[in-house]
């Protein structure tokens, strides 16, 4: 069981949502405040181009449990969230989005769930309104092949909302790969969890910026920094495919011995050569996404850099601070 009295952070990554953060800050006041709980809000503003990040600081003008951590370009909502966890000082790090799709509303009854010994605590999704069926289609068919596919095993209709506690955030600052897929990594970690359900709502202003090109790449970078699976795969389509072309050879030879073949088969080869010439093109470019991953890995730049930092006054001061460009080799 763990105190009452402990801090809990939340931290919100941002990228252009400037017209729902007050409502935001609202929201999670009331809720807090009203249960009781010591919190502290971390806005982590990703290059944003619209005016997120003079709301923030307004924000944090009117409220002292804010802190502002401006990104110095958009690093992506992966490195926006690392950065939030690297910055939160609480016991406890609430992942939440800016948009309000997901209810702070529920945010004390993961802090129960904390309490009650669970490192993470995540909203599994019962209802997704807002959202078209195309997309809720291709977003079970991502989760189920991911928890196919990987090491750990990632419960579907999960998001980035979620609970988990200091010794989970301080094991996810440990791992230092450049592509964060952030579900993997709470899965990878392990501790132990329990899952809050809850339905989630429609955004509160604005529309989404993931359009269906971000979230087929987004889904490749989950699938390739989290597995090697897709290479096996390719092992084994070639492997396939070579067996297929040895028994149809050896069909072809058989054929002309003894019956004969005078008509050429000139579709035949031309449909042969282009199957053959698409299976070589989709595993040298499955190759090349797994040796670009470890050409940016190589090169050991730090995961984000920062413009500025508003720290929030809070009674619980930070011990060490963790600059956002430490080295991150060893491990």
């Amino acid at each position: 069981m763990r105190s009452r009295a402990e801090l809990i952070s939340i931290v919100v990554p941002a990228y252009n949502e400037e017209a729902g953060l007050s409502e935001l800050v609202r929201r999670v006041s009331d809720v807090m405040k009203g249960a009781g709980l010591r919190f502290e809000i971390v806005f982590v503003n990703d290059g944003s181009s619209d005016g997120t990040l003079a709301e923030m600081v307004r924000l944090r003008r009117s409220e002292d449990a804010i802190t502002v951590v401006n990104l110095s370009r958009n690093f992506g909502k992966e490195i926006a969230m690392t950065a939030g966890i690297e910055h939160a000082r609480g016991d406890a790090m609430v992942i939440l989005d800016a948009d309000l799709q997901d209810p702070p509303e529920i945010i004390p009854e993961m802090v129960a769930t904390w309490r009650e010994g669970y490192d993470t605590v995540y909203a599994q999704r019962a209802s997704r309104e807002g959202e078209t069926w195309f997309k809720k289609l291709t977003a079970r068919a991502f989760y189920k092949t991911v928890a196919a596919l990987g090491p750990a095993p990632i419960p579907p209709n999960v998001g980035d909302f979620r609970l988990i506690s200091r010794r989970v955030a301080d094991a996810l600052l440990m791992l230092p790969e450049q592509h964060r897929f952030m579900k993997g990594l709470y899965a990878w970690v392990g501790f132990p969890s329990k899952a809050v359900v809850f339905d989630r709502g429609a955004r509160y202003s604005g529309s989404t910026k993931w359009n269906y090109w971000k979230l087929w790449n987004f889904a490749l970078e989950g699938i390739t920094s989290f597995t090697i699976a897709p290479l096996k795969i390719a092992t084994y389509l070639g492997l396939t495919v070579a067996l297929c072309a040895f028994a149809y050879g050896s069909y072809i030879v058989i054929r002309t011995l003894f019956i004969g073949d005078p008509v050429p088969g000139f579709p035949t080869v031309i449909v042969t050569v282009l199957f053959l010439g698409g299976v070589q093109l989709i595993v040298l470019g499955l190759l090349g996404e797994y040796i670009g991953r470890v050409f940016n890995e190589t090169k050991r730049r730090p995961l984000y850099l920062t413009e500025s930092v508003i720290w929030a006054d809070m009674e619980k001061p930070r011990k060490t601070p963790r600059p956002s460009t430490r080295k991150r080799v060893r491990v």
